[in-house]
């Protein structure tokens, strides 16, 4: 007798015979269909049932489906040799995806797609390319930009177009300028025309136009004090006694002899000196 019809052919794991059955080779062991499937077959993550030798296995991240039940979390549309997005453990359609998690333009508002390159400020997206200067045109990119009534402009289109101009240096003014005689200045701009000391958040006083700090004012216009030669600047309330066009602080104004204050008292004169009446009385 033949000996292949005698030799047994058995399922590797229940040994049942597979003699007019379908079978499965896995590593070159044959296993019952029921076997295989116990053994073997992923379970769904959809239906949640194994999937077995007859179907069609689809995975993704060590994950598996059925090829019926590989379809969108939210339209149920088959994803099936499709493109898809995962989120949350779900799987998605890209139009899915698209208005769930994406975010429109918004200049062109159009979807910006996951994956492509967006800029975003103060809550709202843009795609890169539709990111651009509202005088210009260009893109603005990583460059910066100045945000003015809904629009956004470069930094070189917004000077032009909207900062006001330094009377001393003719260049725009960006930030944090100064306003002197209804005029705008840059604050390093503004400075004492004397010392050329930066004036704004410093007491000044002006002659002929010009601003100058306390102290060149009074080195080149106020009145020296005829006791101690220094300026009068009068600012501040300053008291001060003049006499024959002549000035005293009202510290210096004082007995050239005895040095008696003679602030509100009676005096007499002696060539440049100021004299009590006590120390006067024998000239």
């Amino acid at each position: 007798p033949d000996t292949n019809m005698t030799e047994r052919f058995d399922c590797d794991y229940c040994k049942e015979s597979l003699f007019g059955k379908k079978y499965i080779l896995k590593e070159d062991s044959p296993y019952c269909v029921k076997c295989y499937e116990n053994l073997y077959s992923n379970t769904c993550e959809e239906c949640k049932k194994p999937i077995g030798a007859d179907c069609k296995d689809l995975s993704y991240k060590d994950r598996h489906w059925h090829e019926t039940c590989f379809h969108c979390f939210q339209c149920k549309n088959s994803l099936v040799d499709k493109p898809f997005a995962a989120k949350e453990e779900h799987l998605l359609c890209t139009d899915c995806y698209s208005n769930e998690y994406s975010s429109k333009c918004n200049e062109c508002k159009k979807t910006i797609m996951p994956g492509t390159r967006k800029m975003e400020y103060k809550g709202n997206s843009w795609h890169e390319t539709c990111f651009i200067c509202y005088r210009c045109q260009q893109p603005i990119g990583t460059k910066s930009f100045i945000p003015k009534d809904n629009q956004n402009f470069c930094v070189p289109c917004y000077e032009k177009q909207f900062a006001m101009q330094c009377v001393q240096c003719k260049k725009a003014i960006t930030t944090g300028g100064v306003t002197y005689r209804e005029q705008p200045w840059h604050k390093e701009c503004f400075v004492c025309t004397g010392c050329k000391k930066q004036l704004s958040g410093q007491r000044f006083t002006s002659r002929d136009e010009f601003a100058y700090c306390l102290s060149c004012f009074c080195n080149l216009y106020a009145k020296k004090c005829a006791g101690c030669t220094n300026p009068i600047s009068g600012l501040g309330g300053t008291k001060y006694i003049s006499f024959e066009e002549r000035q005293w602080h009202n510290d210096c104004f004082n007995c050239k002899k005895c040095s008696l204050s003679l602030v509100g008292r009676g005096f007499l004169t002696e060539r440049d000196d100021i004299l009590c009446p006590e120390c006067g009385k024998d000239i």
